[in-house]
């Protein structure tokens, strides 16, 4: 790998850190609710579900990855979760008590962190949405002949953005961090609330994508 495929590499690296999803909202959460160390951890459960695809991309049949990207039943089923996790973190009764209770509070409550659920929360978060198998699968696909199927030089190169995007995650997460201080009960309940709704409204998205042709969808946006 050369210092262009190195410098593309970072910079696909670093534009992945930036698109706007489920997955980028909840890290930015997890760092103001949680702490950097929680929001490290979830992101590691989203690389690893990156990796996971990128394998998968690697070595599966090309047409048997074709088939799975654009069958709708992988569509309706990771935008029901992301649909059923959204009208939960919505209707999170517990943390409307505290919001009610401590509205006047400039405290927040200290919460005890499960890393294992945090690390899987990230995984499977980022591994039902199949757009991301697309965008790793078409990646693969696009690179893989300009180096020349070389498994290392691929290999290196997708390090590299994973790399890339990891550091980038580290900015975020402390960047996040500092908002910290200015959490109150009321406002972790409203973000939460906020959360729960862009969650719903990213698998509603990503069920229709599954039974709508992409032109429909374009043509609807614009």
């Amino acid at each position: 790998m050369d210092i262009y495929d190195f410098k593309n590499a970072l910079f696909i690296g670093f534009f992945m850190a930036f698109m706007i999803g489920p997955v980028f909202f909840m890290l930015i959460q997890t760092s103001i609710l949680k702490g950097a160390r929680a929001a490290i951890i979830f992101d590691l459960g989203v690389i690893l579900g990156d990796i996971s695809f990128i394998l998968i991309a690697y070595y599966g049949s090309r047409s048997l990855l074709e088939k799975i990207k654009d069958d709708p039943r992988l569509f309706f089923i990771g935008g029901l979760v992301l649909i059923i996790y959204g009208l939960i973190t919505y209707f999170d009764k517990q943390n409307k008590k505290e919001a009610i209770a401590d509205a006047k509070t400039i405290e927040v409550p200290i919460v005890k962190n499960n890393y294992l659920k945090l690390f899987l929360k990230g995984y499977f978060l980022n591994f039902i949405n199949i757009g991301v198998l697309a965008f790793w699968l078409g990646t693969v696909l696009v690179i893989g002949p300009t180096l020349n199927m070389n498994q290392n030089a691929i290999f290196s190169y997708f390090g590299v953005i994973i790399l890339a995007y990891f550091i980038t995650d580290l900015g975020k997460i402390l960047l996040a961090k500092q908002l910290k201080n200015k959490m109150t009960p009321l406002l972790i309940f409203k973000i939460k609330r906020i959360m729960g709704i862009i969650l719903i409204v990213c698998g509603v998205f990503l069920i229709l994508k599954g039974f709508i042709p992409n032109e429909k969808i374009n043509e609807f946006i614009h």
